[in-house]
């Protein structure tokens, strides 16, 4: 029996982020409510709340952070499309979350890393520059 939609119907926090697809179980949710890593309405939350429609949730997963507003509520996990259809990301957040991932593309391309372990004369340089540190 799904339950969605309804003005009566109240769901917790943690069901509805891991109803929607946000982490995998809910103890994942429920550890990043209680980590304060999820705010409704720009307040920390716990994860036994009630969730109306139309709340601004604000998520930090890893380096991204989403605000998603509250389309529909459910306690049942479903299909990916029928998750997207529970929430909608705002248009600031998903601009600052491009800019974010561009940034990071960005900063990790000036790095540079070597694919391969040092050849026998870089290792006999490594360890002459070590001896000369040392003395």
């Amino acid at each position: 029996m799904a339950r969605q939609g309804t003005d009566q119907q109240k769901v917790r926090l943690d069901k509805w982020l891991w109803a929607a697809r946000f982490f995998k179980t809910r103890a994942q949710a429920k550890a990043a409510i209680e980590g304060g890593k999820v705010q409704i309405d720009g307040q920390r939350a716990k994860s036994s709340k009630d969730i109306p429609l139309g709340a601004a949730i604000k998520i930090r997963q890893g380096w991204d952070e989403k605000t998603v507003i509250v389309d529909n509520v459910t306690d049942q996990r479903r299909g990916a499309t029928e998750a997207a259809a529970l929430y909608s990301e705002t248009p600031e957040s998903i601009s600052q979350r491009e800019q974010r991932i561009a940034e990071r593309k960005a900063s990790n391309q000036s790095l540079s890393f070597q694919d391969q372990r040092p050849n026998k004369k870089q290792r006999r340089q490594i360890h002459r520059f070590k001896e000369d540190k040392q003395s």
